[in-house]
């Protein structure tokens, strides 16, 4: 699947036309505290490194990107091919820590 058609069949599940923007500004903070909170617990706290939740709350985290793109009519394949033209130029042999 690529990013806009995810865009697509993720934006059927969007509720309201009321502030769309901030509810999903909002949800994406708090999905992505949670998926923090999963890191944090297995780095500091010794806790079982959950795949299976960690991949929920990444696509929690996923859904809020695109739909933030979508009320923008921004094309979420552009944003990820934007991403990897700046990775690209940031770091045209890849990244080192000797650089």
């Amino acid at each position: 699947m690529d990013f806009n058609e995810y865009q697509e069949k993720a934006n059927r599940t969007l509720y309201g036309t009321e502030q769309v923007l901030t509810n999903c500004a909002l949800g994406l903070s708090g999905e992505t505290g949670q998926l923090v909170y999963l890191i944090k617990d297995y780095t500091f706290k010794g806790k079982k490194f959950d795949r299976e939740q960690i991949i929920h709350e990444m696509g929690d985290v996923l859904w809020y990107l695109s739909q933030i793109a979508e009320w923008a009519d921004i094309d979420f394949n552009e944003v990820a091919e934007k991403n990897i033209e700046t990775l690209n130029r940031r770091y045209p042999d890849g990244f080192s820590m000797d650089k």
